[in-house]
C-alpha cells in the first residue's frame, strides 16, 4: 500500500514539475528579457529540444534584427529548422544567412547546407525533378565558390547522385514510349527520339548500351506497324541502328537479341517487297479493268494513234 501511495506521490510531483517547467517557458517566451531568452534558446538547442528552441529563435530573430548578435542567432535558427527536418525553410534561412553575412566564419557552411537541403528535397526519379535541378545548381555554385573546401568533395558526390536520378528518369520516360507503342504506332518513333535525346543530354549515361539496343527494337516495331509504302525506309533505318550497335558493342549482352531483331528486319523487308509487288500487280489489273469499261481513257491507244498520224 505504501509503495502505491509513494508511486502516486511521485507521479503527482512529476506532473507539477512538468507543468511548472512549461509555465516557466511560457513566461520566458512572453517576457521582454531578450538576453535571457537568447541564453535559454541556446541551452534548449544544446539539449536537442529543438521545438522549444525554435519558438524562442523565431521570436528573437525579429528583436535582434540589426544587432551584433543577429549573425549567431540566425545561424542557430537555420540549424534548428534543419534539425527539425523543415528543409524548405532551413534552406531559405541558410541561403539568407550566406547572402547577408558573406564574410562570416559560418558563411561556407551555410551555403553548403542550403544546397544540401535542396539535395534532401530531391524526390524519387519518377516525380517532378525541379528540386533536383535546383540542387545541382546550388551544389555546383558551392563548388565554384569554395573549390578547395573539404565540403566540395561531398558536393561533387551529391551532384553525381542527382545526375544519376535524372538519367533514370530520362531512361524510364524513353522506355514508356516503347511500352505504349501498341496503342499508338507513332510512340515507337517517339521512343527512338527520346532515347537519342537522353544520350545527347547525358553522354556518360550508364544505360547507353541498353538504350542503343532498344532503339533498334523501337525502330523495328515502328517499321513493322507502318503502312507498306513506308516500311522499306523504316526497316533500313533499323538496319543502320543495328550496324551502329554492333560496331559500338561487339560483345554486348544484348548481341543475340539484336541479331534476332536483324533477322526479323530482313524478313520484314522481303515480305514488304512481296506485298508491294502484289499491290502493284493488283493496281495494274484494276487500271486495266477501268480501261475496258471505259471509265478511264486508254492513253496507250491514244498515243499509238497520234504516233501513226505523225508518221
Amino acid at each position: 500500500m505504501f509503495k502505491v501511495k509513494h508511486l502516486i506521490i511521485l507521479v503527482f510531483v512529476a506532473a507539477i514539475g512538468i507543468a511548472g517547467c512549461k509555465s516557466r517557458f511560457e513566461k520566458l517566451r512572453a517576457s521582454n528579457d531578450v538576453a535571457k531568452k537568447y541564453q535559454e534558446a541556446i541551452r534548449l538547442y544544446n539539449k536537442r529540444d529543438f521545438s522549444k528552441a525554435l519558438v524562442l529563435f523565431e521570436d528573437l530573430s525579429q528583436k535582434y534584427r540589426g544587432r551584433e548578435q543577429a549573425e549567431g542567432l540566425n545561424f542557430y535558427y537555420a540549424n534548428t529548422l534543419y534539425k527539425l527536418q523543415d528543409y524548405t525553410t532551413a534552406r531559405y534561412q541558410f541561403k539568407s544567412f550566406a547572402d547577408t553575412y558573406p564574410a562570416s566564419k559560418d558563411a561556407e557552411e551555410a551555403r553548403y547546407m542550403a544546397a544540401y537541403c535542396y539535395y534532401l528535397e530531391s524526390p524519387t526519379f519518377s516525380l517532378d525533378q525541379e528540386n533536383t535541378y535546383k540542387a545541382i545548381d546550388a551544389l555546383q555554385l558551392f563548388i565554384n565558390l569554395y573549390p578547395t573546401s573539404e565540403r566540395a568533395t561531398a558536393a561533387a558526390k551529391y551532384i553525381a547522385t542527382l545526375r544519376g536520378k535524372l538519367e533514370d528518369k530520362a531512361f524510364e520516360n524513353a522506355k514508356m514510349y516503347l511500352t505504349t507503342g501498341p496503342s499508338n504506332v507513332e510512340n515507337y518513333r517517339a521512343a527512338v527520339i527520346a532515347l537519342k535525346n537522353a544520350q545527347r543530354d547525358y553522354p556518360d549515361i550508364r544505360y547507353a548500351e541498353e538504350m542503343d539496343f532498344l532503339m533498334i527494337k523501337s525502330q523495328y516495331m515502328y517499321a513493322k506497324n507502318s503502312v507498306p509504302v513506308r516500311q522499306e525506309d523504316r526497316y533500313n533505318e533499323a538496319i543502320e541502328l543495328y550496324n551502329e550497335f554492333t560496331a559500338n558493342y561487339p560483345k554486348s549482352k544484348f548481341a543475340n537479341d539484336a541479331k534476332q531483331l536483324k533477322t526479323d528486319i530482313e524478313v520484314g523487308l522481303v515480305m514488304n517487297k512481296q506485298d508491294m509487288a502484289l499491290f502493284a500487280a493488283e493496281q495494274a489489273k484494276y487500271l486495266e479493268m477501268l480501261k475496258k469499261t471505259g471509265k478511264i481513257k486508254d492513253t496507250t491507244k491514244v498515243n499509238n494513234t497520234t504516233d501513226i498520224k505523225n508518221k
